[in-house]
């Protein structure tokens, strides 16, 4: 189904932008420091990280991506078999609960393959405090601009222009998140 308020698709994500943001997200917070990852400074994809997040959305919490621009964005990257996830979901409610009236948005994306059938009654039995996406089949072939999810959890996070400044692979400490979150948030 075509969305009349959903930017046209580019076709996806040129090699360097992959390449560049699948090091921001594998080697960490702020601490890029592999070749070709731009000396640790953002990923700026222009708009496409954002183009990516329109996905269908599951659950109670209400998802306009259009509200997305201006905000500090944690998508975490997660499914609902995935045993890390399930044991990050605290921190994520927290997170969006402390920094969501600064500015601040958790935007989780399902990977599972089921088109929603499971992850549907998983958001609405926890009844998360953020947005659940459903991811597609071009998010889960690695052609969107967050590139190949290859481990879950995955984590990225957006700076108010949209632009990847930290990754996270795996369950992160909640202060060594927060902390990024609270410099975003200060930032213009």
């Amino acid at each position: 189904m075509s969305d009349p308020g959903r930017p046209p698709d580019d076709g996806g994500v040129t090699p360097v932008r992959a390449r560049a943001l699948a090091c921001a997200v594998v080697v960490g917070l702020l601490s890029l420091s592999m070749p070709g990852c731009h000396r640790g400074g953002p990923v700026d994809a222009g708009p496409a990280f954002y183009r990516a997040l329109w996905l269908p959305s599951v659950g109670p919490t209400p998802y306009d991506p259009r509200q997305l621009p201006g905000k500090v964005v944690l998508v975490s990257f997660l499914a609902t078999w995935c045993f890390p996830c399930l044991a990050d979901l605290p921190t994520l409610k927290h997170l969006q609960e402390t920094y969501g009236p600064q500015g601040f948005q958790v935007v989780a994306v399902g990977m599972d393959l089921d088109e929603g059938r499971v992850m549907a009654p998983f958001a609405d039995h926890y009844a998360f405090p953020y947005p659940v996406l459903v991811s597609d089949e071009r998010m889960r072939a690695g052609q969107s601009a967050f590139g190949r999810i290859r481990g879950l959890p995955s984590t990225v996070l957006l700076d108010k222009r949209g632009r990847a400044v930290a990754g996270w692979q795996g369950v992160e400490g909640q202060s060594d998140v927060a902390k990024a979150i609270e410099k975003l948030l200060k930032e213009d």
